[in-house]
């Protein structure tokens, strides 16, 4: 019996309704009319960032971080996300939730503030580790929002996982393709360096360069002008077993980097420029498009955690905010996720090596700048493939999956997400980065920034317009002042110097 098929006859009931998900939205905070990055501070009446359950801050101040739990179905997940949405714009006032991917108009690098998490070492450390990026890679680059999928099957264990990352990695091209949508962006994003993109018009108002496209990209966000890292380019780290990806992480956790070095650890003034001056500072700074992960302990490492108890879940890293969804993200392409991560783990999976490595990370770029190109050609081992041949079989593959979810699960839920995706496949146009070209040049003048605002707009009137779960904003205020109270105790509760902390955090035994 083959490997997949031992796989199939394994998915039973059971474990297909123990399948789990929850996901994590980055959204830039902006002001209305200007479309510009709002400066104030996270705001009180969200909460403490350091500690609140389900609204936190990413790389910026300005950058809010909404945190669902976990959930048995795509749509409790959307629900909870929904719930969150309500519970902040009432709590924003004026304030957007900036819908792109791509930041709304930014300050000068310097003055985008960083996040700030309170008096305690952790939260010092936090904000020493966004100093850390800034430096690193430009304050810019980190003002960047996505949305993280995380998903979970019983009973897999770290080989299961793995062998799904390596087949996920091959065939994300599909992912970017589908659900990519951000082919342009502000011209302040870029301002003063070498971008290679293509004016849309004179008419992107505030940008210092006008609104900027390729016009068959998929995802700006997923491509050299997004999440990408000369350093980290040196890194070809292997997921052919934990122990070689722990292990290769370690490397670059405990490596002194000279640019670095350079940077150093405290500038003259006695203020900290970053946690360390190793290639990565801490686990969170490795980029990918899908991550490992485990639940971790107060004060442990990932690696870790990770390396002690196994792989509890994967993180998906590759997608888009959607700005024709309200809340980033559709109960539909949940489930086709679902059905995508089933496949990955269902196929047989062959070991990675360094040229296969390679040759994904090339295949990333052409997606992410030139998905939509007719005949464009993707490397597959030994010879190259179209892009569109590649994803419609894989896209055909994955009826038999979406019939069994359904099958189990009750309904046609699966089969719909399938049929959907199908469906944007046969007809480019419907894609969402075509979509988003289309409406700049029709209805916004070509203005990335009017065409993101009015659906920032959009988006925040029709989550208020939904009824709220009765309760909603007792239970936020709750949980608010809980988070409050929650970081004075940490704080209250230090008793070491931030610099013995620091070194005692990054000691690398802590990684084993």
């Amino acid at each position: 019996m083959s490997d997949w098929l031992q796989r199939w006859k394994a998915l039973d009931p059971a474990r297909l309704a123990g399948m789990r998900r929850g996901v994590e939205k980055e959204s830039l905070r902006a002001l209305p009319g200007q479309a510009s990055l709002a400066l104030t501070p996270h705001p009180i009446a969200l909460g403490a960032a350091l500690t609140h359950e389900t609204v936190t801050t990413d790389f910026s101040e300005s950058q809010l971080e909404l945190i669902t739990g976990v959930h048995p179905t795509a749509q409790a997940c959307v629900d909870q996300l929904t719930e969150i949405h309500q519970a902040v714009y009432r709590s924003l006032g004026e304030e957007l939730m900036w819908s792109s991917s791509m930041p709304c108009l930014l300050p000068a690098d310097e003055t985008i503030p960083i996040g700030r998490y309170g008096a305690s070492n952790i939260g010092r450390a936090k904000s020493v580790y966004r100093m850390g990026l800034g430096h690193r890679y430009g304050r810019r680059m980190q003002t960047i929002s996505g949305i993280h999928y995380n998903w979970s099957l019983p009973g897999l264990g770290n080989e299961d996982y793995f062998g799904l990352i390596r087949n996920f990695r091959r065939h994300s091209f599909l992912l970017l393709t589908l659900f990519g949508a951000s082919p342009a962006l502000c011209g302040s994003f870029v301002a003063g360096r070498e971008h290679g993109l293509q004016p849309m018009g004179r008419s992107g108002e505030g940008c210092a360069e006008g609104a900027l496209h390729l016009p068959h990209a998929t995802s700006l966000r997923m491509g050299r002008l997004g999440y990408q890292s000369d350093a980290q380019s040196t890194l070809s780290v292997s997921y052919n077993s934990l122990e070689g990806y722990a292990g290769s992480l370690q490397e670059a956790l405990t490596r002194p980097y000279p640019a670095y070095e350079q940077i150093g650890i405290v500038n003259p003034g006695g203020e900290y420029n970053q946690l360390s001056t190793t290639l990565l500072q801490i686990e969170n700074e490795f980029y990918g498009t899908i991550r490992p992960k485990r639940t971790i302990r107060s004060g442990e490492r990932p690696l870790h955690a990770l390396r002690e108890r196994g792989v509890e879940y994967v993180e998906v890293r590759c997608m888009d905010l959607d700005p024709f969804e309200p809340v980033g993200i559709s109960a539909s392409t949940m489930r086709f996720l679902d059905i995508f991560l089933l496949h990955c783990w269902l196929t047989d999976s062959a070991d990675d090596t360094p040229d296969e490595l390679a040759a994904l990370a090339r295949n990333q770029q052409r997606t992410a700048s030139s998905g939509r190109e007719p005949g464009l050609r993707l490397e597959r081992g030994d010879s190259t493939v179209t892009l569109w041949d590649w994803g419609r079989e894989l896209l055909e593959a994955f009826g038999p999956i979406a019939a069994r979810l359904d099958a189990e699960l009750g309904g046609t839920l699966y089969a719909e997400a399938l049929a959907q995706a199908r469906q944007r496949w046969s007809a480019p146009e419907q894609l969402p980065s075509a979509r988003v070209l289309a409406s700049m040049r029709a209805h916004y003048a070509s203005s990335h920034l009017q065409f993101i605002a009015a659906q920032s707009e959009w988006a925040r009137q029709l989550v208020l317009a939904q009824p709220a779960p009765e309760g909603l904003m007792e239970r936020f205020e709750a949980s608010v002042r809980k988070s409050l109270d929650t970081q004075a105790a940490i704080e209250a509760a230090d008793t070491l110097d931030f610099e013995s902390f620091r070194q005692q955090y990054l000691d690398p035994s802590h990684l084993r």
